[in-house]
């Protein structure tokens, strides 16, 4: 089994700040791409922020400049930091890892649970 286990969540500020964590556990022989997405009441869940094994990034226009997303291949971790926060990034965050179980099996998606984000004017 594998587990995506996501903290960080809660209520701040407008233009305030938090850090989201995303680890991943269980049987795992390799992880390809981590990301964090997004769905908000009534919305379409979106790509909000993704890193390659290569570290290579990929934000949505409307957080770029204000999210920063990072990974720590040793702890099968990925992190997001938001700053600027405005009260359109409210939704429940949810963590993504594609991800092989061993070194002959495909690659799959694996989803967290969700954490909720929200941003009070």
């Amino acid at each position: 089994q594998v587990q995506l286990v996501e903290s960080g969540g809660g209520l701040v500020q407008a233009g305030g700040s938090l850090r989201l964590s995303c680890a991943a556990s269980g049987r795992i022989f390799s992880i390809n791409s981590m990301g964090w997405y997004r769905q908000a009441p009534g919305k379409q869940r979106e790509l909000v922020a993704a890193i390659s094994s290569g570290a290579g990034t990929n934000y949505a226009d409307s957080v770029k400049g204000r999210f920063t997303i990072s990974r720590d291949n040793a702890k099968n971790t990925v992190y997001l930091q938001m700053d600027s926060l405005k009260p359109e990034d409210t939704a429940v965050y949810y963590c993504n890892a594609v991800l092989r179980r061993t070194w002959y099996g495909s690659e799959y998606d694996y989803w967290g649970q969700g954490t909720q984000v929200t941003v009070s004017s």
